[in-house]
Protein backbone atom coordinates (compact mmCIF):
# COMPACT_ATOMS: atom_id res chain seq x y z
CA UNK A 1 0.00 0.00 0.00
CA UNK A 2 1.24 3.65 -1.18
CA UNK A 3 0.99 6.54 0.67
CA UNK A 4 0.29 9.71 -1.91
CA UNK A 5 0.67 13.05 -0.75
CA UNK A 6 0.07 16.91 -1.49
CA UNK A 7 2.32 18.13 -3.57
CA UNK A 8 2.74 22.09 -2.83
CA UNK A 9 5.41 24.60 -3.96
CA UNK A 10 7.58 22.03 -5.26
CA UNK A 11 7.71 19.25 -2.35
CA UNK A 12 5.76 16.13 -1.53
CA UNK A 13 3.85 16.62 2.17
CA UNK A 14 0.84 15.53 4.02
CA UNK A 15 -2.21 17.67 4.96
CA UNK A 16 -1.06 20.02 7.81
CA UNK A 17 -4.36 18.35 10.21
CA UNK A 18 -2.21 14.89 9.45
CA UNK A 19 -5.88 13.27 8.53
CA UNK A 20 -6.32 11.14 5.73
CA UNK A 21 -8.55 8.87 3.75
CA UNK A 22 -8.72 5.42 2.05
CA UNK A 23 -8.85 4.52 -1.82
CA UNK A 24 -10.07 1.51 -2.27
CA UNK A 25 -10.36 -1.02 -5.07
CA UNK A 26 -13.75 -1.46 -7.14
CA UNK A 27 -12.18 -4.79 -8.34
CA UNK A 28 -11.17 -6.23 -5.47
CA UNK A 29 -11.76 -4.33 -2.47
CA UNK A 30 -8.90 -3.84 -1.18
CA UNK A 31 -7.19 -0.24 0.26
CA UNK A 32 -4.81 0.77 -2.46
CA UNK A 33 -3.63 4.08 -1.13
CA UNK A 34 -4.30 7.03 1.54
CA UNK A 35 -3.95 10.31 1.12
CA UNK A 36 -4.21 13.49 2.44
CA UNK A 37 -8.03 14.26 3.96
CA UNK A 38 -6.14 18.24 2.79
CA UNK A 39 -8.83 21.03 4.24
CA UNK A 40 -8.61 24.90 4.17
CA UNK A 41 -5.53 25.37 5.43
CA UNK A 42 -3.89 22.94 2.92
CA UNK A 43 -5.63 24.77 0.01
CA UNK A 44 -4.29 28.38 1.32
CA UNK A 45 -0.74 26.85 1.22
CA UNK A 46 -1.06 26.14 -2.37
CA UNK A 47 -3.00 29.21 -3.31
CA UNK A 48 0.22 31.39 -1.77
CA UNK A 49 2.69 29.20 -3.00
CA UNK A 50 1.00 29.55 -6.49
CA UNK A 51 0.83 33.18 -6.37
CA UNK A 52 4.27 33.49 -5.41
CA UNK A 53 5.19 31.26 -8.65
CA UNK A 54 3.70 34.02 -10.49
CA UNK A 55 5.70 36.99 -9.35
CA UNK A 56 8.86 34.54 -10.25
CA UNK A 57 10.77 33.17 -13.04
CA UNK A 58 6.97 31.89 -14.55
CA UNK A 59 5.71 35.40 -14.49
CA UNK A 60 8.32 35.79 -17.26
CA UNK A 61 8.19 32.60 -18.96
CA UNK A 62 7.62 33.11 -23.04
CA UNK A 63 5.01 31.29 -25.07
CA UNK A 64 7.46 28.77 -26.84
CA UNK A 65 9.35 28.53 -23.74
CA UNK A 66 5.95 27.06 -22.13
CA UNK A 67 4.95 25.20 -25.48
CA UNK A 68 8.45 23.20 -25.09
CA UNK A 69 7.45 22.60 -21.50
CA UNK A 70 4.13 20.93 -22.54
CA UNK A 71 6.10 18.86 -25.29
CA UNK A 72 8.20 17.78 -22.51
CA UNK A 73 5.53 16.99 -20.45
CA UNK A 74 4.14 14.97 -23.25
CA UNK A 75 7.60 12.79 -23.96
CA UNK A 76 7.51 11.87 -20.37
CA UNK A 77 4.38 10.89 -20.07
CA UNK A 78 4.54 9.20 -23.33
CA UNK A 79 7.52 6.91 -21.87
CA UNK A 80 5.65 6.08 -18.84
CA UNK A 81 2.39 5.36 -21.10
CA UNK A 82 2.35 1.98 -19.36
CA UNK A 83 2.75 2.40 -15.61
CA UNK A 84 0.03 4.74 -15.84
CA UNK A 85 -2.22 2.87 -17.78
CA UNK A 86 -1.96 0.29 -15.52
CA UNK A 87 -2.61 2.95 -12.16
CA UNK A 88 -5.59 3.77 -13.89
CA UNK A 89 -6.71 0.76 -14.45
CA UNK A 90 -6.26 -0.65 -10.84
CA UNK A 91 -7.71 3.28 -9.40
CA UNK A 92 -11.02 2.94 -11.83
CA UNK A 93 -11.45 -0.53 -12.28
CA UNK A 94 -11.45 -0.30 -15.95
CA UNK A 95 -9.67 -2.42 -18.34
CA UNK A 96 -6.26 -1.66 -18.81
CA UNK A 97 -6.72 -2.44 -22.66
CA UNK A 98 -8.60 0.95 -22.55
CA UNK A 99 -6.47 3.59 -20.34
CA UNK A 100 -3.51 1.62 -22.37
CA UNK A 101 -5.47 2.56 -26.15
CA UNK A 102 -7.82 6.02 -25.00
CA UNK A 103 -6.77 7.76 -21.74
CA UNK A 104 -3.57 7.44 -21.44
CA UNK A 105 -2.79 8.47 -25.03
CA UNK A 106 -5.40 11.13 -24.79
CA UNK A 107 -3.76 13.09 -22.21
CA UNK A 108 0.02 12.84 -24.17
CA UNK A 109 -2.52 14.36 -27.30
CA UNK A 110 -3.89 17.00 -25.06
CA UNK A 111 -0.21 18.48 -24.05
CA UNK A 112 1.05 18.31 -27.20
CA UNK A 113 -1.83 19.54 -28.97
CA UNK A 114 -2.30 22.45 -26.13
CA UNK A 115 1.71 23.60 -27.13
CA UNK A 116 0.84 23.95 -31.01
CA UNK A 117 -2.00 25.77 -30.42
CA UNK A 118 -0.50 28.52 -27.85
CA UNK A 119 2.30 28.85 -30.68
CA UNK A 120 -0.10 29.74 -33.69
CA UNK A 121 -2.63 31.85 -31.16
CA UNK A 122 -3.53 34.46 -32.69
CA UNK A 123 -5.66 37.85 -30.96
CA UNK A 124 -7.21 40.55 -32.84
CA UNK A 125 -6.35 44.00 -34.50
CA UNK A 126 -8.62 46.04 -35.64
CA UNK A 127 -8.03 49.72 -37.60
CA UNK A 128 -10.13 52.53 -37.21
CA UNK A 129 -10.22 56.07 -38.45
CA UNK A 130 -7.55 57.76 -36.61
CA UNK A 131 -6.58 54.75 -34.30
CA UNK A 132 -5.66 51.26 -33.95
CA UNK A 133 -6.79 48.51 -31.81
CA UNK A 134 -5.14 45.14 -30.60
CA UNK A 135 -5.67 42.66 -28.16
CA UNK A 136 -3.13 41.39 -25.43
CA UNK A 137 -3.82 38.20 -23.37
CA UNK A 138 -2.41 37.88 -19.90
CA UNK A 139 -3.17 34.58 -17.56
CA UNK A 140 -6.14 34.94 -15.18
CA UNK A 141 -3.93 34.04 -12.15
CA UNK A 142 -4.33 31.33 -10.05
CA UNK A 143 -6.46 28.96 -11.04
CA UNK A 144 -8.64 26.06 -9.12
CA UNK A 145 -9.34 22.69 -11.60
CA UNK A 146 -11.66 20.29 -10.40
CA UNK A 147 -11.48 17.01 -11.40
CA UNK A 148 -13.50 13.55 -11.51
CA UNK A 149 -13.22 10.07 -11.21
CA UNK A 150 -14.21 8.54 -14.31
CA UNK A 151 -11.33 10.03 -16.52
CA UNK A 152 -8.63 11.58 -14.13
CA UNK A 153 -5.52 12.08 -15.79
CA UNK A 154 -7.55 12.52 -19.56
CA UNK A 155 -9.64 15.24 -17.67
CA UNK A 156 -6.47 16.88 -15.46
CA UNK A 157 -4.32 17.22 -18.89
CA UNK A 158 -7.26 18.69 -20.80
CA UNK A 159 -7.56 21.38 -18.21
CA UNK A 160 -4.00 21.46 -16.99
CA UNK A 161 -2.17 21.97 -20.30
CA UNK A 162 -4.21 25.12 -21.32
CA UNK A 163 -3.82 26.95 -17.96
CA UNK A 164 0.11 25.79 -18.45
CA UNK A 165 0.39 27.33 -22.02
CA UNK A 166 -1.14 30.64 -21.02
CA UNK A 167 1.40 31.05 -18.22
CA UNK A 168 -1.52 30.70 -15.49
CA UNK A 169 -0.24 28.90 -12.21
CA UNK A 170 -2.48 25.77 -10.62
CA UNK A 171 -4.37 24.19 -7.71
CA UNK A 172 -5.89 20.84 -8.88
CA UNK A 173 -7.72 18.97 -6.96
CA UNK A 174 -8.68 15.22 -8.69
CA UNK A 175 -11.16 12.61 -6.81
CA UNK A 176 -10.68 11.62 -4.23
CA UNK A 177 -11.42 8.13 -5.19
CA UNK A 178 -8.58 8.67 -8.12
CA UNK A 179 -5.98 9.79 -7.07
CA UNK A 180 -3.15 8.06 -8.35
CA UNK A 181 -2.08 9.12 -11.89
CA UNK A 182 -2.61 12.87 -10.77
CA UNK A 183 0.20 12.26 -8.23
CA UNK A 184 2.65 11.09 -11.14
CA UNK A 185 1.37 13.59 -13.33
CA UNK A 186 2.78 15.89 -10.33
CA UNK A 187 6.22 13.83 -10.23
CA UNK A 188 6.56 14.55 -14.14
CA UNK A 189 5.97 18.26 -14.10
CA UNK A 190 8.79 18.41 -11.60
CA UNK A 191 10.99 16.13 -13.37
CA UNK A 192 10.30 18.60 -16.92
CA UNK A 193 11.36 21.39 -14.48
CA UNK A 194 8.51 23.54 -13.85
CA UNK A 195 9.07 25.80 -11.38
CA UNK A 196 7.83 24.83 -7.26
CA UNK A 197 4.62 26.37 -6.98
CA UNK A 198 3.60 26.45 -10.61
CA UNK A 199 1.24 23.20 -10.02
CA UNK A 200 0.23 21.98 -6.99
CA UNK A 201 -2.14 19.39 -6.22
CA UNK A 202 -4.35 18.94 -3.15
CA UNK A 203 -6.55 15.86 -2.43
CA UNK A 204 -9.45 15.62 -0.12
CA UNK A 205 -12.97 15.89 -0.45
CA UNK A 206 -15.47 18.02 -2.47
CA UNK A 207 -17.14 19.55 0.37
CA UNK A 208 -13.61 20.64 1.91
CA UNK A 209 -10.99 20.78 -0.36
CA UNK A 210 -12.59 21.73 -3.28
CA UNK A 211 -15.18 23.79 -1.33
CA UNK A 212 -12.01 25.78 -0.09
CA UNK A 213 -10.44 26.30 -3.33
CA UNK A 214 -14.37 28.17 -5.08
CA UNK A 215 -14.22 29.95 -1.83
CA UNK A 216 -10.62 30.90 -1.85
CA UNK A 217 -10.44 35.09 -2.43
CA UNK A 218 -6.97 34.61 -4.40
CA UNK A 219 -8.14 31.76 -6.93
CA UNK A 220 -9.59 33.73 -10.39
CA UNK A 221 -10.61 31.33 -12.23
CA UNK A 222 -12.69 27.65 -11.43
CA UNK A 223 -12.86 24.92 -14.27
CA UNK A 224 -14.89 21.82 -12.64
CA UNK A 225 -16.04 19.06 -14.06
CA UNK A 226 -18.11 16.63 -12.57
CA UNK A 227 -22.10 16.11 -11.27
CA UNK A 228 -24.70 18.58 -11.68
CA UNK A 229 -25.82 18.89 -8.06
CA UNK A 230 -21.87 19.47 -6.99
CA UNK A 231 -21.93 21.87 -9.97
CA UNK A 232 -24.90 23.84 -9.10
CA UNK A 233 -22.98 24.32 -6.05
CA UNK A 234 -19.18 25.41 -7.39
CA UNK A 235 -21.33 27.94 -9.91
CA UNK A 236 -23.42 29.67 -6.87
CA UNK A 237 -20.26 29.40 -4.53
CA UNK A 238 -17.92 31.05 -7.52
CA UNK A 239 -19.86 33.48 -9.24
CA UNK A 240 -20.92 35.20 -5.99
CA UNK A 241 -17.23 36.20 -5.61
CA UNK A 242 -17.42 37.13 -9.53
CA UNK A 243 -14.51 34.40 -10.75
CA UNK A 244 -14.55 32.88 -14.11
CA UNK A 245 -16.07 29.63 -14.27
CA UNK A 246 -16.37 26.64 -16.49
CA UNK A 247 -18.78 23.70 -15.90
CA UNK A 248 -18.61 20.64 -17.68
CA UNK A 249 -21.50 18.87 -15.49
CA UNK A 250 -23.79 16.01 -16.55
CA UNK A 251 -25.81 14.58 -19.05
CA UNK A 252 -28.76 12.12 -20.06
CA UNK A 253 -27.41 11.82 -24.25
CA UNK A 254 -29.90 10.20 -27.17
CA UNK A 255 -28.78 7.77 -29.69
CA UNK A 256 -31.28 9.01 -32.57
CA UNK A 257 -31.73 5.78 -34.59
CA UNK A 258 -33.23 6.57 -37.85
CA UNK A 259 -34.87 3.49 -40.13
CA UNK A 260 -31.93 4.23 -43.47
CA UNK A 261 -29.20 3.78 -41.09
CA UNK A 262 -26.60 1.38 -41.96
CA UNK A 263 -27.69 -1.18 -39.40
CA UNK A 264 -24.64 -2.85 -38.53
CA UNK A 265 -22.37 0.25 -38.07
CA UNK A 266 -25.20 2.17 -35.62
CA UNK A 267 -25.51 -1.11 -33.92
CA UNK A 268 -22.06 -1.27 -32.88
CA UNK A 269 -21.87 2.37 -32.70
CA UNK A 270 -24.70 2.51 -29.98
CA UNK A 271 -23.63 -0.22 -28.05
CA UNK A 272 -20.11 1.41 -27.64
CA UNK A 273 -22.03 4.67 -26.69
CA UNK A 274 -23.63 3.06 -24.26
CA UNK A 275 -21.07 0.94 -22.43
CA UNK A 276 -18.00 2.61 -22.84
CA UNK A 277 -16.17 3.00 -19.99
CA UNK A 278 -18.72 0.90 -17.78
CA UNK A 279 -21.06 3.69 -18.84
CA UNK A 280 -19.22 6.27 -16.67
CA UNK A 281 -18.82 8.94 -19.50
CA UNK A 282 -20.43 11.90 -18.96
CA UNK A 283 -21.11 11.69 -23.42
CA UNK A 284 -22.37 8.18 -22.75
CA UNK A 285 -25.49 7.55 -25.21
CA UNK A 286 -27.75 6.46 -22.45
CA UNK A 287 -31.15 7.10 -23.95
CA UNK A 288 -31.72 4.50 -27.62
CA UNK A 289 -34.21 6.35 -29.91
CA UNK A 290 -34.89 3.93 -32.50
CA UNK A 291 -37.82 4.68 -35.16
CA UNK A 292 -40.74 2.47 -34.60
CA UNK A 293 -40.30 0.32 -38.28
CA UNK A 294 -36.99 -0.82 -37.49
CA UNK A 295 -37.25 -0.78 -33.66
CA UNK A 296 -37.76 -5.11 -32.97
CA UNK A 297 -35.11 -5.88 -35.17
CA UNK A 298 -32.80 -3.02 -34.14
CA UNK A 299 -33.27 -4.42 -30.31
CA UNK A 300 -32.82 -7.93 -31.26
CA UNK A 301 -29.08 -6.89 -33.03
CA UNK A 302 -28.60 -4.22 -30.23
CA UNK A 303 -29.15 -6.91 -27.23
CA UNK A 304 -27.37 -9.88 -28.66
CA UNK A 305 -24.41 -7.27 -29.28
CA UNK A 306 -24.78 -6.39 -25.76
CA UNK A 307 -24.60 -10.08 -24.33
CA UNK A 308 -21.14 -10.61 -26.19
CA UNK A 309 -19.47 -7.93 -24.10
CA UNK A 310 -17.68 -9.89 -21.57
CA UNK A 311 -17.20 -7.94 -17.77
CA UNK A 312 -14.58 -8.97 -15.48
CA UNK A 313 -10.45 -9.00 -14.56
CA UNK A 314 -9.41 -5.47 -16.05
CA UNK A 315 -5.89 -6.72 -16.63
CA UNK A 316 -6.95 -9.70 -19.22
CA UNK A 317 -6.91 -7.92 -22.83
CA UNK A 318 -9.99 -9.53 -23.80
CA UNK A 319 -12.34 -7.84 -21.06
CA UNK A 320 -14.96 -4.97 -22.41
CA UNK A 321 -15.98 -3.79 -19.18
CA UNK A 322 -14.67 -3.55 -15.82
CA UNK A 323 -15.97 -2.62 -12.57
CA UNK A 324 -17.57 0.56 -11.74
CA UNK A 325 -16.11 2.62 -9.96
CA UNK A 326 -17.12 1.59 -6.23
CA UNK A 327 -19.52 -0.63 -4.39
CA UNK A 328 -21.55 2.38 -3.41
CA UNK A 329 -21.83 3.45 -6.97
CA UNK A 330 -23.01 -0.14 -8.40
CA UNK A 331 -25.59 -0.38 -5.46
CA UNK A 332 -26.40 3.37 -7.01
CA UNK A 333 -27.25 1.41 -10.28
CA UNK A 334 -28.91 -1.41 -8.86
CA UNK A 335 -31.30 1.21 -6.90
CA UNK A 336 -32.13 2.68 -10.62
CA UNK A 337 -32.71 -0.85 -12.11
CA UNK A 338 -35.59 -1.71 -9.01
CA UNK A 339 -36.78 1.96 -10.02
CA UNK A 340 -37.09 0.83 -13.63
CA UNK A 341 -39.15 -2.20 -12.71
CA UNK A 342 -41.17 -0.38 -10.19
CA UNK A 343 -42.19 2.15 -13.25
CA UNK A 344 -43.17 -0.31 -15.74
CA UNK A 345 -39.77 -1.23 -17.41
CA UNK A 346 -38.45 -4.98 -18.78
CA UNK A 347 -34.60 -5.57 -18.18
CA UNK A 348 -34.01 -7.18 -21.89
CA UNK A 349 -30.95 -8.13 -20.55
CA UNK A 350 -27.87 -7.33 -17.87
CA UNK A 351 -28.52 -5.68 -14.87
CA UNK A 352 -27.04 -8.58 -12.42
CA UNK A 353 -23.62 -9.69 -10.63
CA UNK A 354 -21.69 -11.50 -12.96
CA UNK A 355 -19.61 -14.96 -10.95
CA UNK A 356 -16.40 -13.77 -10.87
CA UNK A 357 -13.51 -16.07 -9.26
CA UNK A 358 -11.81 -14.60 -6.38
CA UNK A 359 -10.78 -12.08 -5.43
CA UNK A 360 -12.84 -10.11 -8.14
CA UNK A 361 -16.16 -11.52 -6.50
CA UNK A 362 -15.44 -9.11 -3.56
CA UNK A 363 -15.43 -6.19 -6.91
CA UNK A 364 -17.99 -3.85 -7.91
CA UNK A 365 -18.53 -5.93 -10.90
CA UNK A 366 -21.95 -5.60 -13.18
CA UNK A 367 -23.16 -6.59 -16.30
CA UNK A 368 -24.49 -4.12 -18.42
CA UNK A 369 -27.97 -3.63 -18.91
CA UNK A 370 -30.50 -2.55 -21.55
CA UNK A 371 -34.36 -1.65 -20.27
CA UNK A 372 -37.62 -1.13 -22.75
CA UNK A 373 -40.98 -0.01 -22.04
CA UNK A 374 -40.64 3.17 -20.02
CA UNK A 375 -42.74 6.62 -20.61
CA UNK A 376 -40.27 9.46 -21.52
CA UNK A 377 -41.78 10.68 -17.75
CA UNK A 378 -40.32 8.29 -15.85
CA UNK A 379 -37.26 8.97 -13.29
CA UNK A 380 -35.03 5.76 -14.93
CA UNK A 381 -35.57 8.06 -18.54
CA UNK A 382 -34.69 11.79 -16.79
CA UNK A 383 -32.37 11.12 -14.45
CA UNK A 384 -28.46 10.50 -14.95
CA UNK A 385 -27.41 6.94 -14.01
CA UNK A 386 -23.93 7.22 -14.82
CA UNK A 387 -23.79 3.60 -15.23
CA UNK A 388 -24.22 0.44 -17.52
CA UNK A 389 -27.57 0.65 -18.12
CA UNK A 390 -29.27 2.23 -21.48
CA UNK A 391 -33.15 2.66 -21.57
CA UNK A 392 -34.64 2.47 -24.93
CA UNK A 393 -37.90 3.71 -26.66
CA UNK A 394 -39.31 4.07 -30.31
CA UNK A 395 -40.44 6.82 -32.16
CA UNK A 396 -42.98 7.50 -35.17
CA UNK A 397 -40.94 10.32 -36.76
CA UNK A 398 -38.50 12.73 -36.89
CA UNK A 399 -40.67 15.70 -34.86
CA UNK A 400 -41.31 13.14 -32.07
CA UNK A 401 -37.32 11.82 -32.33
CA UNK A 402 -36.53 15.30 -31.87
CA UNK A 403 -38.98 16.05 -29.23
CA UNK A 404 -37.92 12.95 -26.81
CA UNK A 405 -34.27 13.73 -27.12
CA UNK A 406 -34.92 17.33 -26.12
CA UNK A 407 -37.23 16.12 -23.54
CA UNK A 408 -34.83 16.18 -20.37
CA UNK A 409 -33.09 18.63 -18.47
CA UNK A 410 -29.93 18.03 -19.74
CA UNK A 411 -27.95 19.02 -23.03
CA UNK A 412 -24.50 18.13 -23.32
CA UNK A 413 -24.18 15.67 -26.56
CA UNK A 414 -26.01 13.07 -28.85
CA UNK A 415 -25.52 10.73 -31.85
CA UNK A 416 -27.97 10.91 -35.07
CA UNK A 417 -27.71 8.09 -37.27
CA UNK A 418 -28.49 8.33 -40.86
CA UNK A 419 -27.98 8.18 -44.44
CA UNK A 420 -30.02 11.15 -45.15
CA UNK A 421 -27.56 14.02 -45.53
CA UNK A 422 -30.20 16.67 -45.04
CA UNK A 423 -32.01 14.69 -42.30
CA UNK A 424 -28.95 14.35 -40.47
CA UNK A 425 -28.25 18.36 -40.80
CA UNK A 426 -31.84 19.42 -39.91
CA UNK A 427 -32.05 17.16 -37.06
CA UNK A 428 -28.69 18.13 -35.49
CA UNK A 429 -29.56 21.49 -35.45
CA UNK A 430 -33.17 20.99 -34.15
CA UNK A 431 -31.41 18.88 -30.76
CA UNK A 432 -30.59 21.17 -27.59
CA UNK A 433 -27.34 19.63 -26.93
CA UNK A 434 -24.02 21.48 -27.15
CA UNK A 435 -22.50 18.47 -29.46
CA UNK A 436 -23.82 15.84 -32.06
CA UNK A 437 -22.21 13.17 -33.66
CA UNK A 438 -23.09 12.12 -37.18
CA UNK A 439 -23.25 8.12 -37.66
CA UNK A 440 -20.31 8.37 -35.41
CA UNK A 441 -19.86 8.87 -31.34
CA UNK A 442 -16.90 10.17 -29.66
CA UNK A 443 -15.36 11.28 -32.66
CA UNK A 444 -13.10 14.15 -31.28
CA UNK A 445 -11.36 17.33 -32.49
CA UNK A 446 -9.35 19.05 -29.89
CA UNK A 447 -10.17 22.52 -31.42
CA UNK A 448 -13.69 22.35 -31.47
CA UNK A 449 -15.95 23.60 -28.49
CA UNK A 450 -17.16 21.14 -25.81
CA UNK A 451 -19.11 21.49 -23.64
CA UNK A 452 -23.56 21.58 -23.31
CA UNK A 453 -26.51 23.17 -22.32
CA UNK A 454 -29.42 23.68 -19.61
CA UNK A 455 -28.61 21.68 -16.45
CA UNK A 456 -25.41 20.09 -18.58
CA UNK A 457 -23.13 22.95 -17.89
CA UNK A 458 -21.79 26.41 -18.53
CA UNK A 459 -19.21 27.51 -20.74
CA UNK A 460 -16.94 26.09 -23.48
CA UNK A 461 -13.55 24.63 -23.52
CA UNK A 462 -11.54 23.46 -26.39
CA UNK A 463 -8.66 24.56 -28.93
CA UNK A 464 -8.94 28.73 -28.89
CA UNK A 465 -11.89 28.52 -25.81
CA UNK A 466 -9.53 27.04 -23.93
CA UNK A 467 -7.06 29.13 -24.57
CA UNK A 468 -9.38 31.98 -23.86
CA UNK A 469 -10.85 30.62 -21.24
CA UNK A 470 -7.51 30.73 -19.40
CA UNK A 471 -6.20 34.38 -20.21
CA UNK A 472 -7.97 37.80 -19.84
CA UNK A 473 -8.37 39.64 -22.96
CA UNK A 474 -6.95 43.39 -22.70
CA UNK A 475 -7.44 45.76 -25.88
CA UNK A 476 -5.09 48.61 -26.16
CA UNK A 477 -6.57 51.45 -28.38
CA UNK A 478 -3.68 53.71 -29.70
CA UNK A 479 -5.01 56.88 -31.31
CA UNK A 480 -3.02 58.04 -34.57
Amino acid sequence: METLSNFIAGSFQPAASGQTLDDMSSVTGERLCTIPRSDSQDVDDAVTAAKAALQGEWGQTTVAERADLLEAIAATIESRLEELAALESRDTGKPFRLAATIDIPRAIANFRFFASAVRHHQDGFQEMPGAINYTLRKPCGVVGLITPWNLPLYLLSWKTAPALAMGNTIVAKPSEITPMTATVLAEILHEVGLPPGVFNLVHGLGPETGQAMVEHPDVAAISFTGGTSTGAIVGATASARFKKLSLELGGKNPTVVFADCDMDATVDGAVRAAFANQGQVCLCGSRLLVEKSIYSEFMERFVARVQQMKVGDPADPDTDMGAVISLAHRDKVERFLALAAEEGGTVLTGGTRPDLPAPLDRGAFITPAVIDGLTQRCRTTQEEIFGPVVTSYAFEDEEEAIAMANGVQYGLAASVWTRDLSRAHRVSAALDVGMVWVNTWLLRDLRVPFGGVKASGVGREGGDLSLHFFSEAKNVCVKL
